[in-house]
């Protein structure tokens, strides 16, 4: 009889594409998922792995097996859904990722909530940017991930996934309290073309996002620093360094020496969250959507 646990070994191995990859995806080390995949190969009878460069890639065995693993844990995530949907209790462990900003601003009061209300419900949580999040859910590696988009560029959702939002996420531009504009009470994306930008990190969605926009404004963005963390962007605006795009979530406190001015047509983010089709009737699964509702709605 095929071992599940193998078969998810195997199932981890085809998605990540690497020994290394289905170590961290599922929190083991590298030398457990090779001896996973070794018990595996020795219940089938077939090689399932061959040597590539110095990695590894599945047999054509491998593949097919690999095809009904994927198979046979989504119907099991079925039916753990049902059974904890019988139950009718929100228990267990549930995984969810969020955005940084949003795991500063919104996942507190929604982990304090669950607590509270759900004692048997185990959560733990992960920072993940938006597209890292969607894939880690589509994966398996989480039950649920708080992403965002723009009003201007939205974040690919795959089949298969629920989307439920959460609240509106206004976005100023942070400058100086020296700048010119910064006494101003709208500005326009375009005053902005001489300055020189604070941005996220290259490929980042937010940072892809920025230069998108400005650049249909006619504007060429000058990149002076990038950094991932917003409170980290806005230190670099009180030093005088630049400019930055500072959504309203999790932003408190601003440091001293930063003033923020509202776009005159309107900046926003669209802040949703994401989790399975197949675990869409788990009631841990709607506790923690509905608490993310909740927290959402107090930053209103």
């Amino acid at each position: 009889m095929l071992n599940l646990e193998r078969l998810r070994t195997l199932d981890a191995l085809a998605r990540h594409g690497s020994v290394s990859g289905a170590a961290a995806g599922l929190h083991v080390t590298t030398s457990a998922v090779s001896q996973q995949m070794t018990k595996l190969e020795r219940e089938v009878g077939q090689q399932l792995l061959a040597k590539n460069g110095r990695g590894v890639r599945l047999t054509d065995a491998g593949r097919l097996l690999a095809e009904h693993a994927a198979r046979i844990l989504s119907q099991v995530a079925l039916a753990q859904a049902d059974l904890e949907e019988q139950r009718g209790k929100a228990v267990g462990e549930l995984r969810i990722s969020a955005f940084p900003t949003a795991m500063r601003g919104l996942l507190p009061a929604t982990l304090a909530a669950l607590r509270a209300e759900h004692p048997g419900l185990r959560v733990g949580c992960h920072e993940l940017e938006p597209s890292p999040g969607v894939s880690a859910v589509v994966r398996g590696d989480i039950d649920m991930a708080v992403v965002l988009d723009w009003y201007n560029k939205p974040l690919p959702i795959p089949d298969g996934l629920i989307k439920a939002p959460l609240l509106d996420d206004p976005a100023d531009i942070a400058m100086p309290a020296a700048h010119p504009l910064a006494d101003r009470s709208e500005v326009d994306l375009e005053e902005f073309a001489d300055d020189e930008w604070i941005t996220w990190a290259e490929g980042e969605f937010c940072h892809e996002w920025l230069m998108f926009t400005l650049r249909g404004k006619g504007i060429e963005p000058r990149i002076a620093h990038r950094a991932e963390e917003h409170h980290t962007q806005l230190a670099l605006v009180a030093a005088s360094l630049g400019v930055c795009v500072a959504p309203q979530l999790g932003r408190d406190p601003m440091p001293t020496g930063v003033r923020t001015v509202p776009v005159r047509h309107r900046v926003r983010r669209h802040v949703y969250v994401v989790w399975r089709a197949d675990a869409d009737r788990r009631p841990s699964v709607r506790a923690a959507a509905e608490a993310l509702r909740a927290a959402g709605a107090g930053l209103r």
